[in-house]
């Protein structure tokens, strides 16, 4: 599943947890030119090098998907049809602004 979304996705770099730390994924990750910004496991003995100020900045996206959610509509999932979904999730996208604020 991993390679279908990285094959659908025009990024530069990816900011992912330390859960998403596998060499699988970043070799999948430099195969397509992407920067991987994911902070080595405990366990590693050499982790990955990243940039810790891009990789901080990482809550700004886990807000935006909060409140995202908090839109009955989205939340709920009361739109069966996927391409309905998709636009109500574009459109509070929009709405919410750079800053979040509706």
């Amino acid at each position: 599943m991993f390679a279908r979304i990285m094959d659908g996705l025009a990024a530069d770099w990816m900011i992912a947890d330390r859960g998403y730390d596998a060499d699988r994924f970043r070799d999948g990750l430099k195969d397509k030119a992407r920067r991987p910004y994911i902070p080595g496991r405990k366990s590693r003995d050499t982790p990955g090098r990243y940039d810790t100020r891009r990789y901080k900045r990482r809550n700004r996206i886990e807000i935006m998907f909060v409140r995202v959610k908090d839109w009955r509509r989205v939340a709920t999932r009361t739109d069966r049809c996927p391409k309905v979904f998709l636009s109500a999730i574009f459109l509070t996208s929009t709405l919410m602004g750079p800053n979040g604020a509706i």
